[in-house]
């Protein structure tokens, strides 16, 4: 079972940043992959950027076009932690995010921005920007 805990929500006006971060209870695997999701109020939950960490030197992330160039989803191994970096946000930003894992993928592709994909959930953290 593996735990997951979003923090770095809050308040910030349009063009501003926020910093997500995501801690995992116990993350020993050697290949996985992990993603953010969002819910904005009235809408279904939509996949915002994911990374296929295979075991090398290199991770690979996949992001939705609605966030392309303004965010970057990262990762640090030695703290179990998931990073999403959200600069020059706007309004329809606004939503609860969520941190996604699941452990043993074996490959990364654009699919990793949709649900099915992740077997564990953090609660979330809300987000809003302010126009």
């Amino acid at each position: 079972q593996v735990q997951l805990v979003e923090s770095g929500g809050g308040s910030v006006q349009a063009g501003g940043s926020l910093r997500l971060s995501c801690a995992a209870s116990t993350y020993t695997y050697r290949s996985y992959c992990m993603g953010w999701f969002r819910q904005a109020p009235g809408a279904e939950r939509e996949g915002v950027a994911a990374i296929y960490v295979p075991g090398g030197p290199t991770d690979y992330a996949y992001y939705a076009d609605s966030v392309k160039g303004r965010f970057t989803i990262s990762r640090d191994r030695a703290n179990n932690t998931l990073y999403l970096q959200m600069n020059s946000m706007q309004p329809e930003d606004t939503a609860i995010y969520y941190c996604a894992a699941t452990p043993g993928c074996t490959s990364g592709s654009s699919s990793l921005l949709y649900q099915y994909v992740y077997r564990y959930w953090g609660q979330g953290t809300q987000v809003t920007v302010s126009s």
